[in-house]
């Protein structure tokens, strides 16, 4: 009788385990795919439309752009502040837009609402990139100004400072971006709107063009305006590679297969590199190449499937190469700051990867070992699922989902009373109340997620503590791929 008393405990014992663990459906996964795109609403600037959702949010920003004679109204604010800035709002547009491309299909009812999110950033980018002949605007607001102050866009009155670069003082970096995100939005939009779509592309073509015959980094540019909120670490050269990759997603025009392989190599072709970013996008650059290898058995690309492959065993643990740090709960831990920003990119290349990968049976090569495509989809849906609140703290770090999720988010919108609950201005040290209160922020921004637990897996629900409890669009935007995906599977 001994053995069956042993199966039954352990039987007991893994139903136990089951019951704890946090067993998502696609229904939730769903639901939280329509959360992460709900955010982008949180952070729009400019005149909000009638078919807005998030009540709490009103007009901002009506006049950003008018003392300097163009047009800035609309966009992004990044993250908690109410600056807009043009590198990681780019960058933002890129990924929304490549989540769309590959998982699309899978969106089913809010299809629509990813279209409108992009298209919001998209309008912006147009008017940035065509309001002066060689010149890109890249920012309105002054950082420096802004954080000085906690008050809600609607109450705004720091310097809207409008700031580009030129041909005189470059920006090849930021330039790139921007014709990564016009490029991948244009295809986006061809079907449903092939004027617009055309437009986008043309409008990519020009800046893609102005980022590569005037080099230079925008840090260099502008300086304390851009560093070290925004700065260019990783130099230009890899958004020049990553925004040729997209025009030639984009046009098949075999142009743009020959910048590839004529400047490669200096542009960090020949390097593995393990971190994706609104700042460095080799990692993503070698995946998005792949795909011609993959897919068309293009030899020129075989070089970034071989990186791609280096990118992926950093990741998987056991395999050689193996170099990717984890919290002893499970999660992919790059930095102290804003950690999740790199869990949201690096889910979404291993699913885009593993998509790559299956359309010919393709595999990872790890040394002498192969991973295959299901072990990266694996590997991603632990990190969803984490984030989503299968985690020792039982948290989701997604606001508004799940039953316990941050209340004390570092975001001046969401902590300062709402413009309809509190109609008569708060000024902007007025505001420095809200930041610093231990109450619940009143107004819910559904769908961010914050920059996440430290390395011990540890989370501190504290407004103060941006490191942790901040938001931002480009650690969403890639999320919205991921759920995209996992909502997508039965």
């Amino acid at each position: 009788m001994a053995a069956p008393i042993t199966m039954l405990i352990l039987c007991t014992s893994f139903l136990s385990l089951s019951l704890l663990s946090t067993a998502f459906t696609s229904r939730d996964y769903a639901d939280a795919l329509e959360k992460s795109i709900l955010f982008f609403e949180g952070q729009r600037s400019g005149p909000l439309p009638s078919n807005q959702r998030l009540k709490w949010r009103g007009n901002s920003g009506l006049s950003d752009g008018a003392s300097y004679h163009v047009d800035l109204v609309g966009g992004y604010y990044d993250a908690g502040d109410n600056v807009k800035f043009g590198l990681p709002m780019a960058f933002t547009t890129t990924m929304l837009a490549w989540s769309v491309i590959e998982f699309g299909g899978s969106m089913h009812s809010q299809i629509g609402n990813a279209k409108t999110a992009l298209r919001w950033a998209t309008d912006y980018l147009l008017k940035a990139a065509t309001a002066t002949p060689d010149s890109l605007y890249v920012q309105v607001g002054d950082p420096n100004m802004d954080h000085k102050c906690w008050e809600r866009p609607e109450d705004m009155d720091t310097p809207r400072n409008v700031y580009k670069v030129s041909a005189q003082n470059p920006g090849s970096d930021v330039a790139a971006e921007t014709a990564a995100a016009l490029a991948a939005a244009s295809m986006v939009f061809k079907d449903s709107d092939p004027s617009y779509s055309a437009k986008l592309l043309q409008t990519a073509k020009n800046v893609f063009d102005f980022a590569d015959k005037y080099r230079g980094s925008y840090s260099d540019s502008l300086n304390s305006v851009v560093c070290p909120f925004y700065c260019s670490y990783s130099g230009y050269q890899d958004e020049l590679l990553w925004g040729a990759s997209w025009m030639h997603r984009a046009t098949q025009d075999s142009s743009y297969l020959s910048y590839i392989q004529s400047n490669g190599h200096t542009m960090g072709s020949d390097n593995d590199d393990f971190s994706f970013s609104w700042d460095d996008k080799r990692a993503g650059t070698k995946v998005l190449l792949s795909k011609d290898f993959l897919e068309k058995s293009t030899s020129e690309f075989q070089l970034y499937k071989s990186h791609s492959d280096n990118y992926i065993c950093s990741l998987i643990p056991g395999s050689s190469g193996f170099q990717a740090q984890y919290t002893p709960g499970g999660l992919l831990y790059k930095a102290s700051e804003s950690n999740l920003q790199y869990v949201t990119t690096t889910t979404f290349l291993l699913l885009t990867y593993a998509k790559y990968l299956s359309t010919n049976s393709g595999v990872v090569t790890c040394g002498t070992s192969t991973v295959t495509a299901e072990s990266l989809i694996a590997q991603a849906k632990k990190q969803v699922d984490y984030i989503l609140g299968d985690n020792p703290a039982k948290m989701s770090y997604m606001v508004g989902f799940g039953e316990r999720y941050p209340q004390h988010v570092h975001h001046r919108g969401s902590s300062v009373p709402s413009i309809k609950a509190h109609p008569d201005r708060i000024n902007c040290n007025n505001g420095f109340q809200y930041l610093y209160a231990n109450s619940p922020n009143p107004n819910v921004l559904a769908g961010a997620v914050i920059g996440g637990p430290d390395s011990k897996d540890n989370f501190a629900d504290d407004r103060n503590n941006y490191q942790q409890s901040e938001p931002a669009t480009y650690i969403n935007a890639p999320f919205v791929g991921a759920l995209a995906f996992f909502s997508g599977k039965a």
